[in-house]
């Protein structure tokens, strides 16, 4: 299994367990999450290319692989992915742009090697 397939059942039985232990808080915040990312205004091609970049500005590596994720399953070329990572470099410098050349293009890799 890839480091990125190991992430993500890793945040899946994390989140499962959090969910047995704080029930009304996992079910609420999954309820706030969803509603974010529903089509509206911004398609969810668009928040998803947000979450790249910000899960890269925060060097957030589960929010990256989610959002490389959630932004091809929406339709997102990688070049759409690659800029939008991109853009979290003009504001969090090295740190962010670190993630843009390794674990964003990594994501992107495993991805499109698979079916969404």
């Amino acid at each position: 299994m890839s480091f990125i397939q190991e992430a993500l059942l890793e945040y899946k039985e994390g989140i499962a367990e959090f969910g047995e232990r704080l029930p009304e808080v996992a079910r609420t915040y999954h309820q706030f999450t969803e509603a974010c990312f529903e089509e509206g205004e911004l398609s969810k091609k668009t928040k998803h290319l947000i979450g790249v970049s910000l899960g890269s500005y925060t060097n957030d590596e589960y929010c990256i692989i989610f959002h490389v994720k959630g932004a091809l399953d929406q339709g997102a070329s990688e070049k759409e992915v690659l800029e939008a990572a991109a853009v979290s470099g003009a504001f969090g410098g090295g740190m962010a742009m670190s993630q843009a050349v390794t674990l964003v293009q990594e994501a992107l890799r495993e991805f499109q090697n698979n079916v969404h």
